[in-house]
């Protein structure tokens, strides 16, 4: 097992593993465990009571979090003509049809949010087996292939993230970096738990929050109460 480096155990002693936080204590101590020179990624990891082998226990579906992800989203479009222009006015970083499906097809993924209107399917179809293991690719369940072109862009610019449980029925969500308030980070942290738990599939039984971990991108993890989360 790796050795955790010198300031790592300096910030793990500031948690206490068998507390459960709440949240609003969590996302506190979240930003005084950060200790990178950088602005670490304040990330949500929950463990779901479902079964994801069963089609009618996935969750999965996107958030528009009220303060952002502190990151610049690359934003590209698959979109001809009129939606096109729609696209670049929105800020869309990338715009086209074939082009962009011909570079992407020679290797290039250099963008974090794929947007297609219907029509381009049969164009962006052929690049399932390079987006599609990148997470790239677009899906009308998460609002990437529409009519409404601008409003996909605005709202992904604006700080729309995914959710979506992977096969251990684990779930992983960036909700904002460090250098946000306490009070950014619990609004973000609300609306992305007020929509999993909106989600919640009608099969599941029992808790459906088993766990809710929160961490920066190299701090400890700090477990939050999930009890208090739901009863909020």
């Amino acid at each position: 097992m790796a050795k955790k480096g010198k300031q790592y155990q300096a910030a793990a002693k500031l948690v206490d593993p068998e507390k459960l936080y709440s949240p609003a204590e969590a996302l506190e101590l979240v930003k005084e465990c950060a200790f990178a020179k950088f602005d670490e990624t304040v990330e949500l990891a929950l463990k779901l009571g479902v079964d994801p082998r069963h089609a009618d226990q996935q969750v999965r579906g996107t958030v528009v979090l009220p303060h952002g992800t502190g990151r610049d989203i690359r934003v590209l479009v698959f979109a001809k003509g009129e939606k096109a222009g729609e696209a670049e006015a929105a800020g869309a970083d990338f715009v086209g049809d074939e082009d962009l499906a011909e570079k992407i097809q020679g290797g290039w993924t250099d963008f974090d949010v794929a947007i297609a209107t219907p029509d381009m399917m049969s164009v962006v179809g052929r690049l399932g087996r390079i987006l599609g293991p990148r997470g790239l690719m677009p899906n009308p369940r998460t609002g990437t292939v529409t009519l409404d072109i601008a409003k996909a862009v605005e709202e992904t610019k604006a700080g729309k993230v995914e959710y979506r449980v992977n096969k251990e029925a684990g779930m992983h969500v960036p909700i904002g970096k460090v250098s946000f308030s306490r009070e950014q980070l619990y609004d973000n942290f609300s609306a992305l738990m007020d929509a999993v738990i909106k989600a919640r599939p009608a099969s599941s039984k029992g808790r459906f929050i088993r766990r809710l971990y929160v961490s920066s991108t190299m701090g400890p993890g700090i477990r939050i109460n999930p009890q208090e989360v739901v009863a909020k």
